[in-house]
């Protein structure tokens, strides 16, 4: 087994993720076989109980694990499915030690940082680095292991004038000691350390500065990690004298230090590492030149393909983005991905506009009258809207409002997990007028309660007690638009993270009334998907269909809004009924799933988001 690290320094937030992941795509492309761990060092054992602001979203895995958002790259870029074991953090290790401990496997030691928690982390490692993500048998080439957190640098103390770490630098120690060791334990040949970090341009001079990637590099020295290849961070393009001196000062050669400078869209990241040869680089540290399996030259047609479209793109498609994380984008930045990759399908260039809840609320008309014209502005200028997952009850009331205007005005609409929630409330008070009709999250004594708290969650703890990972969705009605975009499936499998659900007692007065639950699980008494039949597009799912959509593959249910806010739904439904299909046996059960063909893409992307962008929208890959 073979193993690259990905650290930072000297600033946080410049796309370690998008990094690390890239590197994997080129790997892979050269005929390896792939897989990859995050590292968090943060104390928490899972991401499942953060706040979206502090941290981002929630990504959902199959097996139901809550992880860091970066994986959701890793399995989007590489095409991989992960579990909860390739996400490691502070938390999950001292609980493995403490439990080995009371178990008393440690035989009377003194249990310590140094050796058993670093000893813990090696062991984890090695063992989740084992497991095959790519569907096939046998162990994977090469685990790329993405450090969180920036180390290799000091801030000064006005009592130490050696300098101190800072917080982050401190939770992070017993990893960085562990993986010290752990490149002596795998041995010459099978580890590659790849730094990332920020040339910066100062205004006033107008020149690239190399001062504070040098002092990262002699910080990381300083841990016990050397860097085998740096990726430098900038606006533009290296200069060719810069490149001299951070291979002078920090002691890589110059054939191993890669430029990833802004570019349009980050699909462009592989192909620039590409361009510089960094797979050489990284192959001859690991010495897989010289192994049995002979790497060949990447193959990255597909991705050069789809990024140079989405540069092309022109003809835009404007989707209002309803919910209360919407000052951060990486909160919904699986959904922004998704859209995005049925945008690039479409042929249409995505604009997200991002609408706060709270404004479109008849309060906000009072309090905060600008905000809220605007907030409305947005909503009624969209061709299509979309009302994301989340949790509490700020907000809810202007999330009805959208789903209402979206019904009343034959908007297409896409309600996911909450937002299908939404639009089953709204459609109770408006059109069945139910005026106590409400969800028991948002009101414990509602008189018609059409959303109601599952009977296997719990109210006491919050970590890892939801209806979590992949569960199979049944269609129940021939020739529904849901079941069509999935290519007349039979059945689904997607990915689930709730603790409500719509009240099966009250299903068949919503369907008297003409709101169809189209999708059931199992036991038809859990409702996954809603449709209005008369409606352009107004569906609704349980589950998150955003977390198993990829570049190449975009989710058939988010294929269908940006088809609907366009005007090609209807040509995109003939075509997905008249695909080649192929046939798998599941558990006994046939599914008959369509192959969707991979298109151009397109978006206004300019981010802040990995800063990978220039100042924009906020909209990412």
């Amino acid at each position: 087994m073979k193993y690259v690290l990905v650290t930072g320094g000297v600033v946080s937030g410049l796309g370690k993720g998008v990094t690390a992941s890239s590197i994997g795509v080129v790997l892979k492309a050269c005929g390896l076989r792939v897989t990859t761990i995050k590292i968090d060092p943060y104390l928490n054992t899972d991401a499942g109980t953060m706040s979206p602001f502090e941290h981002g979203e929630v990504f959902v895995l199959d097996d139901g694990g809550e992880v860091d958002l970066d994986l959701g790259n890793y399995e989007r870029f590489l095409d991989i499915k992960l579990t909860r074991d390739n996400n490691i953090t502070t938390g999950k290790i001292y609980q493995a030690v403490i439990n080995k401990e009371r178990r008393g496997d440690y035989l009377g030691k003194t249990v310590q940082v140094v050796p058993h928690i670093t000893d813990e982390i090696q062991d984890w490692i090695e063992r989740v680095a084992m497991n095959p993500v790519d569907g096939k048998e046998g162990p994977p080439d090469v685990c790329v292991i993405e450090l969180g957190g920036t180390i290799g640098y000091k801030i000064f103390s006005p009592h130490n004038d050696s300098g101190i770490l800072d917080a982050g630098d401190i939770e992070s120690m017993p990893f960085i000691e562990a993986l010290g060791q752990f490149s002596y334990r795998v041995g010459p040949g099978n580890f590659c350390l790849v730094h990332v970090s920020l040339v910066p341009v100062l205004n006033v001079v107008g020149e690239q500065k190399t001062k504070p990637t040098q002092h990262s590099v002699r910080g990381l020295r300083g841990l016990g990690l050397a860097p085998d290849v740096l990726a430098c961070r900038s606006t533009e393009p290296l200069e060719e004298h810069v490149k001299v001196k951070l291979s002078q000062f920090c002691h890589v050669p110059i054939s191993n230090i890669v430029n990833l400078h802004d570019v349009t869209n980050i699909w462009h990241i592989p192909l620039l590492l590409r361009d510089q040869k960094a797979h050489e680089a990284i192959l001859k540290v690991l010495e897989l030149q010289y192994a049995g399996k002979v790497p060949r030259e990447p193959k990255l047609a597909e991705w050069t393909e789809r990024a140079t479209k989405f540069d092309k793109l022109k003809t835009p498609v404007n989707i209002a983005m309803v919910g209360k994380y919407t000052g951060l984008s990486d909160s919904y930045l699986s959904v922004l991905k998704a859209l995005l990759h049925a945008s690039v399908a479409m042929e249409r260039k995505l604009v997200v506009d991002w609408v706060p809840s709270c404004d479109l609320e008849d309060s906000s008309a009072r309090e905060n009258p600008e905000a809220h014209k605007k907030a409305w502005k947005l909503l009624k200028g969209a061709d299509g809207i979309l009302v994301p997952g989340g949790f509490g009850d700020r907000g809810v009331q202007g999330k009805i409002l959208a789903a209402k205007y979206a019904r009343e005005n034959n908007v297409p609409y896409l309600g996911i997990c909450l937002g299908m929630q939404i639009a089953v409330i709204e459609f109770a008070r408006s059109v069945m007028k139910l005026c106590g009709a409400n969800s028991t999250e948002f009101d414990p004594a509602a008189t018609s309660p059409c959303v109601i708290f599952m009977p296997e969650g719990s109210k006491t703890h919050m970590g890892a007690t939801m209806r979590l990972g992949s569960r199979r969705t049944y269609f129940h009605v021939n020739g529904c638009k849901s079941a069509r975009l999935y290519g007349n499936a039979t059945s689904v499998d997607e990915r689930h993270r709730h603790r409500y659900e719509v009240n099966p007692d009250m299903v068949p007065e919503f369907e008297r009334a003409g709101l169809q639950f189209v999708g059931k699980d199992e036991s038809g008494r859990r409702m996954e998907i809603i449709e209005l039949p008369s409606h352009k597009f107004f569906i609704g799912a349980q589950f998150h269909p955003e977390f198993k959509s990829r570049p190449g593959k975009p989710s058939p249910l988010f294929l269908g809004l940006i088809a609907a806010a366009s005007g090609q739904l209807e040509p995109l439904l003939q075509r997905s009924c008249s695909n080649l299909t192929k046939t798998h046996m599941n558990n006994g059960k046939v599914q008959i799933r369509k192959l969707y063909p991979t298109v151009p893409v397109k978006s206004p992307l300019n981010s802040l988001v990995n800063g990978y962008y220039p100042n924009g929208t906020g909209i990412h890959t």
